[in-house]
């Protein structure tokens, strides 16, 4: 994990689901394969329903499609609110939001196999708010997370908020993920 982590915010509400990060006709491309990997970040979050149900104002794309070779977003930290990740148990739903490049989610509490799909996985680092910051950020703001003092800068305002510790998973997602963490604690077998 990253000493600090920058970038534009994309701004979401509650109950987004995994559906709406990587929808279903999407899982027939195979992660293993790369070409077809970076093909989950081109159609990461295009599940989220239309303007008024849970959508940055104006409807701004997470992904430009207008270049069709585009498999990578501008926004590197997702803030959004409460139960983020619910529905299905697919792990592709933080493998998407990786393969278009980010890096962190910030959200109010997420549904638990998110979660731990994301920290297992080592695809993003997945802090939870201590308030309801979906109303003080808008999408394209420049925020600063340091993870060490559970801190979050929105560099538009200057103003800082407080992120809940990562606990017992800090050192999973400081590895890079449940086996690599497994490998490095001496509990698998090196490859």
């Amino acid at each position: 994990m990253q000493d600090r982590i920058r970038g534009r915010v994309y701004v979401l509400g509650d109950d987004i689901d995994t559906d709406q990060i990587i929808p279903a006709n999407f899982l027939t491309y195979n992660p293993a394969i790369p070409e077809e990997r970076k093909l989950f970040g081109r159609h990461a979050l295009c599940g989220v329903p239309a303007p008024g149900a849970g959508l940055p104002d104006g409807r701004v794309p997470f992904v430009d499609q207008s270049d069709p070779a585009n498999t990578r977003s501008d926004y590197r930290i997702i803030i959004a609110g409460r139960n983020f990740g619910c529905g299905s148990s697919r792990e592709h739903a933080p493998l998407a939001l990786a393969e278009a490049g980010v890096e962190a989610v910030v959200a109010e509490f997420y549904a638990r196999i998110f979660f731990r799909n994301s920290v297992n996985g080592g695809y993003l680092v997945p802090f939870e708010s201590v308030e309801r910051l979906v109303e003080h950020h808008r999408t394209g703001d420049e925020v600063e997370i340091d993870p060490k003092s559970g801190r979050l800068t929105n560099l538009r305002t200057g103003r800082t908020y407080a992120l809940k510790p990562l606990g017992d998973v800090a050192p999973i997602i400081e590895a890079g993920g449940v086996f690599a963490y497994a490998r490095k604690a001496g509990l698998l077998k090196k490859a």
